[in-house]
């Protein structure tokens, strides 16, 4: 039975000394793996943890973040991880939604979470670190038996992730995995992109979140070596690549943009082991794209997807020149429609929303089965995202739906805005979104970071957006910021965009 567990414990008999993961200066062996999530199995199930049961665990990267992912799936429980730093309101909300019963947290969190008036879980509670007063050291794990447990209850249709996501309300949606969501996902990765195991896969995103997860179980699930970053900067990221010959990553876009800057100082580390290299999140700009598929010298994919579907659609731009501005054609595990705003098919070149039918559709909504429903529609997950696709079933992303900008009733894309603003010299980043505006709405306003060393002027921008835009396009209002509101993924938050010029804006 291709559960998991038992991948990775076949892994551990074949290859019992190779690296399975290496983070933060520390490394593990697949059997010395083996050993540590048959003790974390054995402590959990003596202390009551059950088949099916959900576990918060306010996550960080590490290697026993990882072994209790594995651990989740040898017993058939469920994780919950969350950001730590996020809010203990938010916090409780999401555990909520999630239907936590036990609690995994550091030491700090547990005082934090005291501090500010505790954290209501029914459950067993324990420390990852040290001991506190009135939960369970998981060091005390080490002294159990290394003696995998096995439940034979376990088939992989269990909930194995509970992830939140938002959207502009920031209402948590709990995106419901299974073990064969991510068995599924991890293979048609293996298979598009042809990863072995002899390939070290750098995983540079937090592992609360899915691409991480799917990045470090890969590996796992075929004898490879996994190197988790603890975390991100760009020297941190290239030195690793060098020094653990990685060949294999998926890297979110800002990260990339971060990593193209700094490839062209002079004292860089020297790299050559990259055979492939996959950005997500978000649309890189032209520029930065055609900088790293010239330094970085390796395949260099774009993909698109959400965390409902997983990935959508692929672009090897080594082979697709002409098409930079696409995200590539739908997996074989995918289908793709374009729906209009009645639900009608839209025209080839036509833009409408992106609705996506696919085998690595997520199990729905924990809990929401109603909302999860309202966003099919013939079996196609309607993204809430926008675009077009070619005569060749190229995919183009528009951006999303609820940040069209609508001024005098004509809808405007922010991409457009965002990718003429780009292309100013100056300009480090940008974000194009509405601003009410009592004649029309809402019109066009872009936020800009300028490039460190340099100076820019509104006029510029008007110029540029006068020579390359249409009138109902121009921006109306133009604020300067020192940066611009994203998550923990380095993905822009638009809807904070308004707030954020508020109170941060440098002039106008």
């Amino acid at each position: 039975m291709n559960t998991l567990a038992n991948l990775f414990f076949e892994n551990a008999v074949l290859y019992p000394d190779k690296t399975a993961i290496w983070c933060d200066n520390e490394s593990i062996t697949y059997s010395e793996l083996a050993d540590l999530i048959s003790q974390y199995s054995n402590y959990l199930l003596a202390h009551g943890i059950a088949y099916r049961d959900h576990i918060g665990i306010p996550m960080n990267n590490s290697i026993e973040s990882v072994a209790l992912i594995l651990t989740a799936a040898n017993l058939g429980v469920a994780l919950v991880p969350i950001n730590p730093t996020l809010p203990l309101d938010a916090i409780k909300t999401a555990f909520a939604f999630g239907d936590v019963k036990h609690l995994m947290a550091r030491r700090i969190f547990f005082e934090e979470c005291e501090r500010l008036g505790g954290l209501n879980v029914d459950g067993r509670k324990f420390c990852l670190d040290y001991e506190y007063e009135s939960t369970l050291p998981l060091a005390d794990a080490l002294k159990m038996s290394t003696e995998r447990p096995i439940i034979s209850e376990v088939s992989g249709d269990e909930t194995l992730i509970i992830t939140m996501t938002s959207g502009s309300t920031g209402s948590p949606k709990p995106i419901d995995l299974t073990q064969n969501n991510k068995y599924q996902r991890a293979m048609a990765h293996i298979s598009l992109y042809n990863i072995t195991k002899e390939d070290n896969i750098l995983a540079a995103t937090p592992l609360y979140h899915s691409l991480a997860e799917r990045l470090v179980l890969i590996p796992l699930l075929i004898g490879g070596t996994s190197v988790l970053l603890p975390r991100f900067s760009p020297n941190i990221w290239l030195n690793c690549v060098k020094d653990f010959q990685v060949t294999f990553t998926i890297a979110v876009s800002a990260q990339l943009s971060q990593i193209a800057e700094l490839l062209s100082s002079p004292f860089i580390p020297k790299i050559h082991s990259l055979r492939s290299v996959v950005s997500s999140s978000a649309l890189l700009e032209p520029h930065v794209k055609s900088e790293l598929i010239e330094k970085l010298k390796c395949d260099f994919h774009e993909m698109y997807g959400t965390s409902e579907t997983s990935t959508v659609t692929n672009i090897n731009f080594k082979q697709s020149l002409n098409q930079k501005q696409s995200v590539g054609r739908p997996l074989p595990e995918a289908d793709l429609r374009i729906l209009r705003k009645n639900g009608e098919l839209a025209k080839t070149n036509e833009i409408g929303e992106i609705a996506c039918r696919t085998s690595l559709m997520c199990n729905g909504y924990y809990g929401m089965p109603e909302i999860f429903d309202k966003a099919l529609k013939d079996g196609y997950f309607k993204t809430g995202d926008m675009g077009y696709l070619d005569e060749d079933g190229f995919l183009y992303f528009s951006g999303r739906k609820k940040e069209l900008i609508i001024t005098g009733g004509i809808n405007i894309y922010p991409f457009d805005v965002e990718n003429c603003v780009s292309k100013i010299p100056e300009v480090s980043e940008c974000a194009a979104f509405a601003y009410p505006d009592e004649r029309l709405g809402e019109v066009v306003a872009v936020a800009v970071v300028i490039k460190e060393n340099c100076t820019l002027n509104k006029r510029t921008i008007q110029v540029q957006c006068a020579r390359n835009l249409a009138d109902f396009q121009q921006p109306h209002k133009i604020f300067f910021v020192d940066e611009l509101p994203k998550n923990a993924m380095g993905k822009l938050v638009k809807f904070k965009l308004m707030e954020y010029v508020r109170l941060n804006c440098l002039n106008e």
